[in-house]
């Protein structure tokens, strides 16, 4: 499992020109899903977004919790984070199909709905239309595979 995450002050999400999910301050995270992963990925995916201490203290430093900021997460379904760019033209077959990818992305949510976070997302497999106000700006990557 692949993750971009931004830390933002706001973001959100059309759906085939339709509002699907906005937060305010918080993580807009880009998740793709790959062939190999299980649900013990989404598991581990789940707790490096919800421990990730990069929100400011007082003192201007990184060392706030995201539940400590009050943050909220936005999840957008993003398949072209597993490309293979070898070539030219990028090859999708690393990104899991709708019928693994949708409940390990659901799987993710739930996860971090479990630990307190509201959570908003785009909609699987839609044209979408992503918009955020970074803060920072923080971006992180985090790949299930490199733990």
């Amino acid at each position: 499992m692949k993750i971009v995450l931004t830390r933002v002050k706001n973001a959100s999400v059309e759906a085939d020109g339709r509002p699907a999910g906005s937060i305010g301050t918080g993580f807009l995270i880009l998740l793709g899903v790959e062939t190999a992963d299980t649900e013990a990925d989404a598991e581990y995916c789940a707790d490096r977004v919800c421990g990730l201490r990069v929100f400011e203290d007082a003192a201007g430093k990184m060392n706030v919790s995201p539940s400590d900021a009050g943050a909220e997460l936005l999840v957008i379904s993003q398949f072209t984070l597993c490309a293979d760019i070898s070539k030219r033209r990028p090859g999708f077959t690393g990104a899991a199909r709708p019928d693994q990818a949708v409940p390990l992305y659901e799987r993710f949510m739930a996860l971090c709905r479990e630990r307190g976070f509201a959570v908003q997302s785009g909609v699987f497999g839609a044209d979408m239309q992503v918009f955020s106000q970074n803060d920072g700006p923080v971006t992180i990557w985090i790949d299930s595979k490199s733990r």
